[in-house]
């Protein structure tokens, strides 16, 4: 079992991209469902002690999965992540918002693209994440509301959820 494995994150502001590469000891199968089935997102995805609640989700081309985060003393954060291009066990293309638990869209925050790709060597699995805004304020403001700190918790989760199985 590799116990060093791979954690970067990095923010490109000349070009508006947040990118991050985290390895995990797992097969591609399983790091590929951890990612695109809810019963699995809702898991891992919220940074503790937050949870990750599915209302529902279409993991196609054209779907969606509509989502709340919910703080321990039952506050929810609703998000909606807008499947664009699926190549499966490879990578997906996605729009992701945050809205209201009906999946309307919320002006205030940024919107931002996350290209996920997924690769697998020697035993690890590798994800390859870019995540592109469309503005250095918007790239700001998602930094500012703790985008770095509150994804590195979720993926720590990830990776404890792979220990445990």
């Amino acid at each position: 079992m590799k116990t060093n494995l791979l954690l970067n994150f990095n923010i490109d502001k000349e070009n508006l991209k947040i990118i991050i590469d985290r390895e995990f000891n797992a097969e591609l199968k399983t790091v590929w469902a951890a990612w695109t089935e809810s019963q699995y997102l809702d898991q891992w995805w919220a940074p503790k002690p937050w949870q990750a609640r599915t209302k529902n989700m279409d993991f196609s081309i054209g779907g969606h999965w509509l989502y709340a985060m919910v703080g321990p003393d039952g506050t929810e954060h609703w998000g909606r992540t807008n499947y664009i291009k699926i190549t499966p066990l490879e990578s997906y293309t996605a729009e992701d918002v945050f809205c209201d638990s009906e999946g309307v869209i919320n002006t205030d925050f940024p919107t931002s693209f996350f290209d996920t790709e997924f690769s697998y060597k020697n035993g690890i699995s590798l994800v390859h994440i870019v995540v592109t805004l469309s503005s250095i304020e918007h790239l700001e403001q998602y930094i500012s509301m703790g985008f770095k700190e509150g994804f590195i918790s979720a993926l720590e989760n990830l990776e404890t959820l792979f220990e445990n199985k």
